[in-house]
């Protein structure tokens, strides 16, 4: 039986007339017809959140907690048919199918024993301070691809432990996982709390405009985030934006390359480098660059290898969608073109057996140049895509693949300034067996987020923000939850 998805508006379930489908990027086939909010659908969605959150808003923070273990059982009990819709949408095997739900289960658990309490700023013998958090109203999310169920459940969670509603705007591209969850949480939540909307640029831009909404997070590219901001500001919603990067990782000459070959190898390669901070700039030590290189090219044909079946043991898989297929193949002819050495993998037709899915082999390129569009292009992030063909722009896409440039250094600040470009700061990484040494060098990296002998994994304990381009404010952990609050302080007078 072909499986249906709707808008949940206030608890109710949706159709609409307008309709596109997903293509499955491992095979090429359509899937199935997903409904378009319609702009009554949206004024809807938005009435009912404000109408909820006057008695959502002074719930306590323990009834929240426990309504977040209820949303981690439902995950649990959906598990496989969840884990189907994701998989078809994205072309993630089961595997990492299943890490998109482990996610969300411990995303629910983990801020169902965290939330924001009291804080006693200040107290003498005659005041006392305490700041104390509030909810800020109703939420918008606008979600990535990449990560359609992780990405957006941390925007709910964080939105309802804080007392806010929530409307879900998940990426065109990948709906139907998000939409489905949303559906089959119905009845643990009060109506209005949590909704989904799939839709476009022009349902985007609709968020970021309506004076009933409050706060929009999004993650996506930093050209659309720019956007974002300015449509925010006219009417001064608060806004979160998890935005590119181009991370740079740094091997440093006494680096354990048992251990350290592996974890980059992971780190450009996991779900075909579709990871907002993925291992996306490798940068060796000179002294150690080929035997480093020799390394990596024997971890990445032996682990990293395509298996068109889902159910094939990989963390590797195909690029999610035909729009950025051809991004990331255009990048793979430049380096043929420009003649850079390519070490491993850079086939672009004929990888499959059918000849069919978004696939590129994972490829590596030893030395191209430091102003190579590989290099310097930030391959998640680069560049906004029309689809559904009715909109004009998906407002919210971001893309990279399975390519790797590594790269050798031997002066420190030279390969410091490399690894601070000017327009890019999510996450970066260094390897060396002298972690005083690592952290030096650490400390001088430009990103929100740095990595000592691991690959890139954001931890939603831990808050993941950006600097420069890469991100305005910031989610996950306990400090991201002030970005869904607002703080105000009660002033005592005790005389």
């Amino acid at each position: 039986m072909q499986p249906k998805f709707f808008n949940v508006i206030n608890d109710e379930l949706r159709g609409s007339e307008q309709t596109h489908a997903v293509t499955d990027p491992r095979t090429e086939d359509e899937l199935w017809p997903c409904p378009i909010a319609s702009t009554q659908d949206f004024e809807d969605a938005v009435a009912a959140a404000n109408k909820a959150f006057e008695s959502w808003s002074q719930t306590t923070l323990t009834e929240r907690q426990g309504l977040l273990v209820k949303l981690a059982d439902n995950l649990e009990q959906h598990r496989g048919e969840l884990a189907t819709y994701i998989g078809k949408e994205t072309g993630k095997s089961v595997i990492l199918s299943n890490i998109e739900i482990d996610g969300a289960v411990k995303q629910c658990l983990y801020y169902s024993q965290n939330g924001l309490e009291d804080e006693v700023q200040h107290e003498d013998e005659n005041s006392k301070l305490v700041a104390t958090h509030v909810p800020i109203g109703v939420v918008g999310a606008i979600c990535p691809w990449n990560f359609p169920l992780i990405l957006s459940n941390i925007k709910v969670v964080s939105s309802l432990v804080t007392g806010n509603c929530v409307i879900v705007k998940p990426s065109p591209f990948t709906p139907y996982g998000v939409m489905k969850w949303v559906e089959l949480a119905r009845g643990i939540l009060p109506p209005g709390v949590l909704q989904v909307l799939n839709g476009g640029a022009e349902l985007g831009q609709a968020m970021t405009l309506h004076p009933g909404i409050q706060k929009i997070s999004f993650t996506g590219t930093t050209s659309t985030g720019k956007r974002v901001m300015a449509s925010c500001a006219k009417t001064l919603k608060k806004v979160t934006l998890e935005l590119a990067g181009n991370d740079a990782a740094i091997v440093l000459p006494d680096a354990d390359l048992d251990k350290a070959v592996p974890s980059i190898a992971s780190g450009g390669f996991f779900n075909a480098g579709q990871v907002c901070v993925a291992s996306k700039r490798i940068y060796v030590h000179e002294s150690i660059y080929d035997e480093f290189l020799k390394r990596l090219v024997g971890e990445v044909e032996g682990k990293y290898g395509i298996q068109e079946e889902a159910a094939a043991p990989s963390v590797f898989g195909p690029v999610d969608n035909k729009m950025q297929f051809d991004n990331v193949k255009s990048i793979v002819e430049d380096c043929h073109k420009n003649g850079y050495d390519i070490v491993t993998g850079g086939k672009t037709t004929g990888v499959t057996s059918t000849g069919k899915g978004f696939w590129l082999p994972p490829t590596i390129v030893s030395r191209p140049p430091e102003s190579s569009r590989l290099v310097q292009e930030e391959q998640f992030g680069k560049s906004d895509f029309c689809y559904p063909p009715q909109y004009e722009r998906a407002f919210h896409q971001r893309d990279t693949g399975p390519i790797l440039p590594i790269l050798s250094w031997s002066d420190e600040n030279d390969v410091i300034k490399r690894a601070n470009l000017d327009n890019a700061g999510l996450g970066a990484s260094v390897y060396s067996k002298d972690l005083k040494e690592a952290e030096r060098v650490a400390r001088r990296l430009e990103a929100g987020s740095i990595w000592i002998n691991q690959s890139e994994r954001p931890r939603f304990e831990a808050y993941f923000s950006g600097l420069k381009d890469s991100g305005f404010g910031g989610e996950m952990g306990k400090q991201g939850l002030l970005a869904y609050a607002y703080t105000k302080v009660l002033h005592f007078t005790k005389n």
